[in-house]
């Protein structure tokens, strides 16, 4: 019988490290090291102590360290403390030379180069003082007009390394100026760090560090890329007025408390992805010149961005929001805009705040497929806070999306059924080809993305192809043409209506139909012949029509542009349904001629008992052929200078069911064209005055909210 014992655990091998003594570092300042091309004094894998009850050492510590590392020559000399263990409180700053910034007072010891890169945070400080920016102490010393002690730094020559070193005490770094990179990757700070108004020539690399105390990083400036990937903040974080001139990874960090960032600039992106926040997290006031990732990012707790900017796309995909998100008074450029695909947020937990009006039109998604979800719960947010414009505009954003589909349904290639030629003039390559007709013979593709997986497909093909394949089942006719009606329906929705989220939209659309059709009316009533009799309009009426079609036609184009996403779309749109039937009947009016009685009198009647603004919904356009009505309803009158706006008024009665009076067309000796083109008119209304009471109910904050409570 074999008895099976458990092999004991192995031991992770504990660091043996060397008690630094002032005989041991006169030695290694003595014998510094090359590393990466800079000599470096080796401190590594010791142990320092500079508690108080070493004071004497201590002393000595930071004096002897000093005067090596602040010598004048060509080449820095570098400090390397990795695998090391620091007890006690750790005041780097007083490591470095103490400065001004100001050009003729810079000490003689910094090379030229050394010099030039001070300069340059003179010039940032500059900068930031013209845009009247919060600023640090040093910068602002330069409103005076001589240098002083308030104005001198800490510059510190030489690259710092910390590398898996562990700090027992507090670091002070505050106020320093670091000319070379700085590497604290896998470092631990067990107390608080303080690099308040710290400036960094270049990059610096804090992946995997940990902070178990209060970070202080206010007002600091980072010239180069910042690096904090994994790094753990377990307690409050501070990177308020901090400028960034490159970019900044924070990749797989962790802060479990406050992580304030307040009135921050970021010239450069700014990655935030797969971030767990568990405090608070304030962007208050900052500003983003460049992209901004939260891509799998979780906000456990309130997220800030009141009073920020954004010039470029802010990235929420697949993030989780848990608590609040606060976008008020934020200002997005033309260019930015809210990516939430995918995004985690229960409505009935969590809220999405800003500006009402305003915040639904920069919330984004890539396409209605995985999306459903996330805008069910935004309009829920945005409905909970009465925000009806927002509501509607999700609105318009999720039909727009449909949109999208049913064209890609009627006009896009599905990949289960399409040829292998058909393959080959999209994009793919013969083996690529190959590749999908093999895998469809198994088995249909049931999404896009499972393009990916076939060794053969590259991602750049799977980006150019992905807009212009699909995957579905074949359409039958029926199917087709269903589907092609859904697609024309609410083309026209989105047109001419915004989806009913666009009011004047609406009414700008009518007011160019009821100007165009008053026109037609005008010139069929008072323009019949030139021979034998000429019967025509007079000089005074023809520019009174002309001159109020025009103005009609301005008001009705500046209210499609100003609230059309696609104002010539629309305005195409509008042109296809007025235009061709109405030119096609005309035409032919006159291409016959006109031969019947009463030649002489108006096709246009008004009812001559009551003079009074009606509305006029059961109302039909040709007049009853009962005599009593006849007696009622008397042509208008030709011979008033007032006439042209009977034409108006008849089809302001046909397009929107309200005029100044009842005026139909008579009912003996009317050509039938004229009689269409007015039935043609009325038809139109009817789905006019349809869509713009569906419009008004969904943009009508009281009555919106009525119809959602039902």
């Amino acid at each position: 019988m074999i008895l099976f014992f458990p092999l004991p655990v192995q031991a992770q091998p504990q660091l043996e490290r060397i008690p630094l003594t002032l005989e041991l570092l006169q030695e290694r300042l003595h014998n510094p090291i090359l590393r990466e091309g800079n000599l470096t004094v080796d401190l590594r894998q010791m142990t320092i102590d500079l508690r108080p009850e070493n004071a004497s050492f201590s002393d000595e510590f930071y004096q002897i360290l000093r005067k090596e590392l602040q010598k004048a020559g060509a080449k820095s000399l570098g400090l390397d403390l990795s695998n090391s263990l620091i007890q006690g409180d750790f005041i780097g700053s007083d490591l470095g030379i103490r400065t001004t910034i100001y050009s003729q007072a810079i000490s003689p010891t910094f090379s030229p180069t050394e010099q030039e890169q001070i300069e340059g945070l003179r010039s940032v400080c500059l900068e930031s003082l013209g845009m009247s920016l919060p600023s640090s102490r040093d910068c602002r010393s330069l409103l005076r007009s001589q240098a002083n002690l308030s104005s001198d730094i800490s510059v510190f020559r030489g690259t710092l390394t910390m590398q898996q070193t562990r700090f027992n005490g507090a670091v002070q770094f505050a106020n320093t100026f670091f000319l070379q990179p700085i590497d604290a990757q896998g470092a631990i700070f067990n107390q608080a760090v303080n690099l308040a108004e710290t400036r960094f020539s270049r990059p610096i690399n804090f992946n995997g560090t940990t902070f178990r105390r209060e970070v202080q990083l206010g007002s600091s400036i980072f010239f180069d890329k910042a690096d904090f990937k994994q790094a753990q903040f377990q307690e409050a974080a501070y990177f308020q007025d901090c400028i960034f001139e490159d970019s900044t990874n924070f990749t797989q960090a962790t802060f479990r408390q406050l992580g304030k960032f307040s009135r921050a600039r970021w010239r450069k992106n700014a990655d935030f992805s797969q971030i767990r926040f568990a405090g608070q997290t304030q962007f208050t006031r900052s500003s983003f010149n460049q992209f901004l990732l939260f891509t799998d990012t979780t906000f456990e707790q309130a997220v800030t961005f009141r009073e920020a900017s954004f010039q470029l796309p802010v990235t929420l995909r697949s993030a989780s929001i848990l608590n609040l998100a606060d976008f008020s008074d934020a200002n997005f450029a033309q260019s930015a805009y809210l990516n939430v695909s995918g995004l985690g947020f229960n409505s009935n937990q969590a809220k999405i705040l800003g500006n009402p009006g305003e915040i639904g039109k920069v919330l984004v998604v890539s396409g209605l497929q995985g999306n459903q979800n996330v805008l069910r719960n935004l309009v829920q947010n945005f409905r909970s806070l009465q925000q009806i414009a927002d509501i509607n505009q999700l609105e318009y954003t999720k039909q727009q999306l449909h949109l999208i589909e049913l064209s890609r349904q009627l006009f896009g290639t599905n990949i289960n059924s399409v040829s292998a030629a058909r393959l080959i003039d999209l994009g793919f390559s013969t083996a690529q080809v190959q590749a999908i007709i093999e895998y469809r013979q198994e088995e249909p593709f049931r999404n896009r993305s499972e393009l990916l997986a076939l060794p053969d497909i590259d991602f750049e093909t799977y980006i150019q192809v992905s807009d212009r394949i699909i995957v579905s089942k074949p359409l039958l006719l029926g199917g087709w043409l269903l589907t092609a009606w859904s697609w024309l329906a609410l083309s026209l929705l989105l047109l001419l209506s915004g989806y009913g989220t666009q009011v004047w939209l609406v009414f700008g659309v009518g007011i160019i139909a009821i100007a165009f059709f008053g026109l037609i009316y005008w010139l069929i009533d008072r323009f019949r012949r030139l021979h034998p009799v000429a019967i025509i309009p007079n000089s005074y009426e023809t520019c009174w029509i002309l001159g109020s079609f025009c103005i009609f036609n301005l008001i009705g184009l500046l209210a499609i542009f100003r609230n059309s996403e696609q104002p010539w779309l629309t305005l195409t749109c509008l042109l296809i349904i007025i235009l061709p039937i109405p030119i096609t009947l005309i035409t032919q009016l006159y291409k016959i001629g006109r031969f019947h009685n009463q030649m002489d009198i108006s096709y246009f009647t008004e009812d001559g008992t009551l003079r009074q603004l009606r509305l006029l919904i059961g109302r039909l356009p040709v007049i009853p052929r009962n005599q009593s009505f006849r007696d009622r309803y008397m042509p208008i009158l030709w011979d008033r200078r007032w006439n042209w706006l009977n034409y108006y008024d008849f089809s302001l009665n046909n397009l929107l069911r309200l005029g100044f009076n009842d005026i139909r067309l008579r009912d003996e000796y009317l050509p039938g064209i004229i009689s269409s083109l007015a039935w043609y008119q009325w038809s139109l209304g009817v789905l006019y005055i349809t869509l713009l009471l569906w419009t008004l109910s969904r943009t009508i904050p009281g009555l919106n909210l009525l119809i959602y409570l039902k």
